[in-house]
């Protein structure tokens, strides 16, 4: 096999992408970043290596790519909130999105939470520059909310990583909670109770007000 260059009559660069990035998950997931190789990877994607560094560059760049794109998935919610913004309608949107994301991408969070164990080797820059300034300014809008009375004046940055700590729990511990739930994985039935229990927690603990679901509507539709 040749590369694929940008120009050939070849499937596109987004479609080229994917398969590489679904192969990196795989394999990094499995392997780890040192046991991974851009050779495993190109077989899993079913392309030569040179498209694997024509595409991503190198090993390092594709692995961060994976663990950045994690992280735009789950804190995509909160991208665009503002001062106006309903503190309810938020964190509850910000809590589903993370459990349906941790259940779909298991790997994806799974290869987050090996790089953070180890001591975020890759991605030290990303966490102390634009993830830090990415916090600052929702816990910015957040302290807002609170001048505003819409919730209690609780420190932002401790609400946000309680979020992502709880709700990537049933993913990154998922043999733990399966075998104390005794059941292979989580049904739907659970994740809408642990969405809930963890909507009653976190926002209560924040003193934002629930309001009751109204008869016969789905307060919380889950995007298939």
């Amino acid at each position: 096999m040749t590369a694929i260059s940008a120009t050939q009559e070849n499937p596109s660069r987004e479609r080229v992408e994917t398969a590489i990035l679904a192969a990196a998950e795989e394999v990094f997931a499995q392997y780890g970043y040192r046991g991974a190789s851009l050779q495993a990877i190109a077989d899993r994607a079913s392309l030569p290596k040179a498209n694997i560094l024509y595409y991503m560059g190198s090993k390092q760049a594709l692995y961060v790519r994976l663990l950045n794109r994690m992280m735009s998935r789950w804190n995509a919610v909160l991208e665009d909130i503002t001062p106006e913004s309903d503190p309810h309608t938020v964190l509850s949107d910000f809590i589903r999105t993370k459990m349906v994301l941790g259940q779909r991408y298991p790997k994806g969070s799974k290869l987050f939470a090996a790089e953070i164990l180890a001591g975020a080797p890759f991605l030290k820059d990303y966490l102390a520059g634009e993830l830090r300034e990415w916090v600052a300014s929702r816990a910015a809008i957040m302290r807002q909310w609170s001048s505003q009375g819409k919730m209690d004046a609780v420190d932002p940055r401790w609400l946000i990583f309680l979020i992502w700590s709880s709700t990537q729990h049933y993913t990154d511990y998922s043999a733990q909670v399966s075998g104390i739930l005794g059941r292979d994985a989580l049904t739907e039935d659970d994740l809408e109770s642990v969405s809930v229990f963890l909507e009653h927690i976190i926002l209560k603990g924040c003193g934002v007000t629930v309001p009751a679901p109204k008869q016969g509507t789905d307060a919380h539709p889950v995007e298939k």
